[in-house]
């Protein structure tokens, strides 16, 4: 199977990765003082740059193009490149000096009937910055598929069918050319173990009612 050659190509991801990093670190202070120490507005102002911008930053790597996406959709923008691959990414912002971040990324549910075609690709471009006074620096940015992020530093939220999400946005690891084939795997295995623990955990709570339920029928009006 042929796959992304900005993924898989030599050097080609580290490339864009730093041209994007650049792009950001050369925009004007885009916020207030008032909202600088917002993760919310300092992430939605980074989010809408790289939404109106990514197609410029990345140049003839791009196809087709779209940043028309609802709110609830996996990703916030999507493109195709030259050879076919289409590719949905997701931005997420991470401001280095808090503790504990714990980023939702996407359902499994989705994930896995997105990764039906071989060709898809759920792209994660991470951006990790610092405030100095009322300016942003960009200190790292990671753009990556999921699978490129080891199962070490995600884990699985109870939501739904279960969504992945990072464990502690701070420390993230890639595996650079990871196989999907093997991600995939680990992600079933793991899906596998996580589902009898949610039944385990759905009876106490069943148990727990039936308790308030007799409770409640003994209480007079």
């Amino acid at each position: 199977m042929n796959k992304s050659q900005i993924f898989y190509g030599n050097a080609k991801r580290k490339i864009l990765e730093d041209k994007i990093k650049l792009f950001l670190n050369q925009q004007k202070d885009f916020l207030s003082d008032r909202t600088v120490n917002s993760p919310r507005a300092v992430g939605d102002a980074i989010e809408s740059i790289i939404v109106e911008n990514l197609q410029t930053i990345l140049g003839n790597v791009i196809g087709e193009y779209s940043a028309s996406f609802a709110r609830r959709a996996m990703a916030d923008l999507a493109f195709t490149d030259k050879n076919g691959f289409y590719y949905i990414v997701d931005v997420k912002t991470h401001r280095l000096d808090t503790k504990f971040n714990m980023p939702n990324l996407t359902s499994v549910e989705r994930l896995s009937r997105f990764y039906e075609e071989d060709t898809n690709y759920f792209s994660l471009l991470k951006v990790d910055y610092k405030i100095n006074g009322a300016h942003v620096e960009i200190k790292k940015v990671t753009f990556a598929p999921i699978e490129f992020f080891d199962w070490g530093c995600l884990t699985i939220g109870a939501l739904g069918w279960g969504q992945i999400q990072i464990a502690n946005a701070n420390v993230v690891k890639i595996v650079p050319k990871n196989s999907r084939k093997k991600w995939m795997l680990e992600l079933c295995d793991i899906m596998l173990e996580f589902y009898p623990k949610e039944i385990g955990k759905i009876k106490e709570r069943i148990d727990h009612f039936k308790k308030i339920k007799a409770i409640w029928k003994k209480k007079v009006e």
